[in-house]
Parts: C-alpha cells; structure tokens; sequence
C-alpha cells in the first residue's frame, strides 16, 4: 500500500534570534496543516573582527 502526502518546506533565515523567533511564530499562526517536523541550526562566521551569526529553521508540513 502506497500512501502519498503532500508535504511541503518553509524556510527562515535571520541574522537574530528573535526575528528568527517572530518569523517563524508568524507563519505557524497561519498554518492550517499538520506540521511534521521543526529543524533548527545556528552558524557563525568570523568576517575580519566581526561575528556574524545565522539563524534558520525548516519546518516540513502537510498540505492536506
């Protein structure tokens, strides 16, 4: 038996962890679907004596 779901990706990626935060909140608060799984990653990077951070979250989704 063969079972096919609609699944789809939303993307964030900010450069704060609030905005992350907010973006992501925003979006599941118009989300009429089954959510399947959150993932979350942080990175950083040294660009000359700056640190610069990234935030980003996939969540993966029903769209049934």
């Amino acid at each position: 038996i063969r079972i096919e779901v609609d699944m789809k990706v939303k993307i964030f990626d900010e450069n704060h962890e609030k905005d992350l935060e907010n973006s992501v909140n925003m979006f599941l608060s118009t989300l009429n679907s089954d959510i399947i799984d959150i993932k979350y990653q942080v990175s950083v990077s040294i660009f000359g004596e700056e640190q610069v951070y990234c935030f980003s979250a996939m969540i993966i989704y029903n769209t049934e």
